[in-house]
């Protein structure tokens, strides 16, 4: 019985059980491929997968790779999916602990970004709260975080990093950007930065305070360097054009295989670094938004612009253009309507 027959019964590949199983509670299955690599199937839409012993590690890494936490954000899923297929063809061999992750198997079946609430809301223990009690997406934040502890604890002796990959419905001057999570104190080590700009990310927004995503848990509780990485446009499933992500593709795949990174990707000056200033909240009644509802991430706004005003304050830009990312009127009081960022001189410290 082949690989791919014992994790996926009669489907065709891991995307496609996926979606057939969304709704199923679904046993642990397991494979062993012809080199010695060890793959678990612990949940539907997740696969664990352990190197024999007998290969070498040469980064030290151990590596934790999601998509579909949006499961309308299909790009990254197919992406990982091809990796899986290629892996199980025994096209190349996988030298370090990883595990993937397609984070929203009924919200990828629906076609939708979610179903109840925003699964990427849900995370860094999140999902407890009163108001998620009962909702699949929170059972499902539950169940991935625990299945991330695991697998940091299994290999605690290497360096960790996870990757949570994502496209976006609101178009973006800059195409493709990541996201690094606040940890105070942390700055992004260079080869992390060489790693974007060989994945053609060449964009990185620091954030600004600890958050609930996916990427802010594995940072924060696994000592992971985590990243939100996003690399285009919302498509549904078939219609990507898999050439634009070539880049994240062949940058995992060499990462699997425990390469050396390619010399092209050294110089980290080409990775333009942005910070946020000022972080919109919806104030209320009286809470004014100046921005257009159709705008892109990274509009740049010249110093003197209003962005915003309630009866109380009023938020201009400063002495420096500012640019605005996440934009987003239509969010309840108390929550973020954007986040102004402007880039950071190079050189300059975190």
């Amino acid at each position: 019985m082949s690989g791919f027959s014992m994790l996926f019964d009669s489907s065709s590949d891991w995307l496609a059980h996926t979606l057939n199983n969304a709704s199923s509670e679904r046993t642990p299955a397991l494979t062993r491929l012809p080199d010695g690599t060890d793959i678990v199937r612990p949940s539907v839409g997740v696969l664990e997968l352990t190197p024999a012993a007998t290969h070498s590690n040469p980064n030290h890494e151990a590596l934790i790779v999601s998509a579909g936490v949006h499961g309308n954000e299909t790009a990254p899923i197919e992406v990982l999916n091809q990796l899986v297929n290629e892996l199980l063809a025994g096209e190349w061999t996988l030298t370090c602990p990883l595990l993937l992750i397609l984070g929203n198997p009924l919200a990828m079946v629906a076609g939708e970004r979610f179903l109840d609430v925003n699964m990427n809301r849900l995370f860094a223990g999140a999902h407890g709260r009163d108001e998620y009690r009962g909702l699949p997406e929170a059972a499902r934040a539950s169940e991935l975080e625990q299945l991330c502890r695991e697998f940091a604890r299994k290999h605690s002796g290497l360096a960790l990093s996870h990757y949570d990959l994502h496209t976006a419905i609101r178009p973006s001057l800059r195409e493709k950007f990541a996201l690094y999570p606040f940890v105070e104190g942390r700055e992004v080590p260079a080869d992390q930065c060489r790693f974007l700009l060989e994945a053609e990310v060449e964009t990185l927004l620091l954030q600004h305070k600890a958050g609930t995503t996916f990427s802010s848990f594995t940072s924060s509780e696994l000592g992971a360097e985590s990243f939100t990485v996003e690399l285009g446009k919302v498509r549904p499933f078939g219609q990507n054009n898999l050439g634009r992500f070539a880049g994240i593709r062949d940058a995992l795949r060499r990462r699997f295989r425990g390469e050396t990174a390619p010399a092209q990707s050294s110089d980290t000056e080409h990775l333009t670094i942005f910070e946020v200033v000022h972080e919109i909240l919806n104030t209320g009644e009286n809470f004014r938004f100046h921005i257009p509802d159709d705008v892109a991430n990274f509009t740049e706004y010249d110093p003197g612009t209003v962005i915003w005003e309630d009866e109380e304050t009023c938020y201009r830009v400063g002495a420096v253009p500012e640019a605005i990312v996440f934009p987003n009127r239509e969010v309840p009081v108390g929550q973020r309507v954007g986040l102004m960022i402007r880039a950071r001189a190079s050189g300059q410290g975190r």
